[in-house]
């Protein structure tokens, strides 16, 4: 137990900076400097102020200077990415890939809300993600589907292709209707997860993003033709086959062949 705090803890410091890269990233910015500040009143804010998730209780989601409101958005970011990691631990256990698992959860979430707010995915994210994919892939991360086996060379490049082919296709076809982002995004998937893990996601993402598109336009009055981010599908479909790939699989083939 003490070692899945101790995940948490670090996960919701990670998380804080999330949030920077989040506002920063999209608007090109520094995600360095300078430090983080109330975007209200633009003051510097005290480290004592920046603790995570706490903070924000502690203060009453209010800025301690000016009193302007703090979105809850910035503890929820860093409560979803200490409920990642400590997942990861639960999940996967110690070992090298550890650390790019939790890499990898923490550019899911920058990227889900970027993409949420700008309808962009950042090549600052995808493009380096590819590339560590494919070592990573290659060399230190199980099969979703088989944990006992690596992931493999072979396997990688196939997910980097399945993935990235795939959604090129589609764009393609659709003329337009899927960005380039996406198709970045599902290559830096496949290259870390395998071509199957690919199949398993774009179902997923396709699904979830299907129900939240009917209940928009059920109990929203949004159009047909209201522009939704595929981005943050792909990601809830991707956390789905990262941690439970291989007892999905499993089930649906013992419900098929019994």
């Amino acid at each position: 137990m003490p070692i899945y705090i101790i995940a948490f803890i670090l996960g919701s410091l990670i998380g804080s900076f999330l949030n920077v890269c989040i506002y920063r990233m999209p608007r090109d910015l520094s995600i360095i400097a300078p430090a983080s500040r109330c975007p209200a009143c633009n003051i510097p804010i005290r480290p004592y102020d920046n603790i995570p998730i706490l903070s924000y209780i502690f203060l009453g989601g209010k800025c301690r200077v000016c009193g302007a409101g703090i979105s809850p958005r910035y503890p929820f970011v860093e409560f979803l990415n200490a409920a990642l990691y400590a997942l990861v631990f639960w999940r996967f256990g110690f070992g090298w890939h550890l650390p790019v698992y939790c890499i990898f959860c923490s550019a899911l979430v920058v990227i889900i809300f970027i993409d949420l707010d700008f309808q962009i995915i950042p090549d600052r994210i995808t493009l380096p993600g590819i590339v560590i994919g494919l070592i990573a892939g290659s060399f230190l991360l199980p099969d979703p589907f088989m944990r006992y086996d690596l992931l493999g060379f072979q396997s990688s490049i196939a997910g980097f292709l399945t993935g990235g082919g795939l959604f090129y296709a589609v764009a393609v076809l659709s003329r337009g209707g899927m960005g380039g982002g996406d198709i970045k995004m599902m290559a830096m998937v496949g290259s870390l997860m395998g071509w199957k893990s690919v199949l398993m996601t774009t179902f997923f993402g396709s699904l979830t993003g299907a129900v939240v598109g009917i209940f928009l336009m059920v109990l929203k009055g949004k159009g047909r033709k209201t522009k939704i981010p595929f981005g943050p599908f792909l990601a809830l479909g991707t956390l789905i086959t990262l941690f439970y790939g291989q007892e999905i699989l499993t089930w649906y083939l013992a419900g098929r062949f019994p």
